[in-house]
């Protein structure tokens, strides 16, 4: 089973065009994006509009690096997401990462996908062939970079932000026009 994520990632906020490229989407079926397959996690001492909002079309989630983790018994970072039921991974907790660092894009922190991203909307598109085991990362329609999976049948998505090594203060990102195709 094939799935698509097309979203459009915003750290901080200027538009900036997509260039025309080939459709990746042709031949993948829309599927609903709502309470029934989506949920926020946040900080658990917080309430959801304390760490998230939704105005106009733009999901904004924020955390600080002195928030505490999405469950009491949890010993990860400070979070506050959008959990997509979709993605996933058997051998690791994902299949993969975005992370930012200093105003790159990178693949986990290995390899650079897109320079300069704050202050700028970007297109973000993944492509994870869960049968084939492969996933495709897509920056403004160019292909960036194409992995391997790394298995599992429990999968799902999640955006917004998470602190990681050498965290800001304040770290925050708006998402608009997620949508989730399947093949």
């Amino acid at each position: 089973m094939s799935y698509w994520l097309l979203c459009l990632c915003f750290l901080q906020l200027i538009c900036s065009q997509a260039s025309a490229q080939t459709d990746p989407t042709k031949g993948f079926t829309e599927q609903p994006l709502d309470q029934s397959n989506f949920e926020i996690q946040k900080p658990y001492d917080k309430s959801v509009d304390q760490r998230y909002s939704f105005v106009d079309g733009v999901h904004k989630l924020w955390v600080y690096s002195t928030d505490k983790p999405h469950t009491p018994t949890s010993n990860t970072e400070p979070r506050t997401e959008i959990r997509i039921r979709v993605f996933g991974a058997s051998t690791q907790a994902s299949t993969l990462q975005v992370r930012v660092y200093n105003g790159q894009l990178m693949y986990y922190r290995s390899v650079v996908l897109d320079s300069n991203i704050y202050d700028r909307w970007f297109k973000l598109n993944v492509i994870h062939d869960v049968e084939a085991s492969k996933v495709q990362i897509y920056v403004d329609g160019v292909l960036k970079y194409a992995a391997s999976g790394h298995g599992g049948d429990s999968h799902y998505f999640k955006c917004g932000v998470y602190a990681q090594n050498n965290d800001s203060n304040y770290m925050e990102s708006r998402w608009k026009n997620i949508k989730i195709l399947q093949k």
